[in-house]
């Protein structure tokens, strides 16, 4: 049975016990990885809706090496090309720092100064309003959002979700091709869901 938080989304709100992930839940990371695969390593039909697991090489046809070096160069910000945002992030973001006050993002990146940098150039929001934590680690998340009394995660990688809930917190899946496997989890399916579920 798929848990429904609809209901209680605002007191997470109001609480301010509440986390976002950042690739592939604000920005559009596998679109950038999928442009930089067809421009520069010849990939001409490598697109975000083929990758239909997190597990790259599970799903792409691809040689390991070179899935290392795409991911190298999407991690450390060595790229061209523009990391997108998530339709509608930038906006209902802005809203619910207004309302919550500064807003934590918490990534399995080894490093978030490229994080900080693209929230800030991206969606306008400086470290006044957010705050970015880099684990290296996705099992890594539990602890720290612990320890920030977060209780709730919005987050689009499954198999963490499934670590956030025997850790006690409540996980939102954030859908995506690379996430639809049995689960129980809330759903959201972009960020008018997600404004809807915090009432903003």
């Amino acid at each position: 049975m798929v848990v429904s938080l609809e209901k209680i989304g605002k007191s997470f709100l109001k609480d301010q016990t509440f986390a976002f992930d950042f690739d592939g839940v604000v920005a559009d990371t596998m679109s950038l990885f999928a442009a930089i695969g067809r421009d520069e390593f010849g990939l001409s039909d490598l697109y975000p809706e083929k990758i239909t697991d997190y597990d790259l090489s599970r799903c792409l046809d691809v040689d390991m090496d070179t899935l290392i070096q795409i991911i190298t160069r999407v991690v450390s910000a060595d790229y061209n090309h523009r990391l997108g945002a998530m339709p509608g992030a930038k906006d209902i973001l802005n809203k619910l720092a207004e309302k919550s006050g500064p807003l934590l993002f918490v990534t399995a990146r080894p490093d978030g100064e490229s994080v900080k940098c693209w929230l800030k150039d991206t969606l306008n929001m400086g470290e006044d309003i957010c705050e970015v934590i880099a684990t290296g680690s996705f099992d890594a998340k539990a602890e720290i959002l612990q320890s920030r009394g977060k209780k709730l995660f919005v987050e689009d990688r499954l198999e963490t979700c499934f670590h956030l809930k025997e850790a006690g917190i409540e996980p939102v899946l954030f859908v995506q091709p690379w996430n639809r496997r049995p689960h129980s989890f809330h759903e959201v399916r972009g960020w008018s869901d997600l404004a809807d579920f915090f009432g903003v």
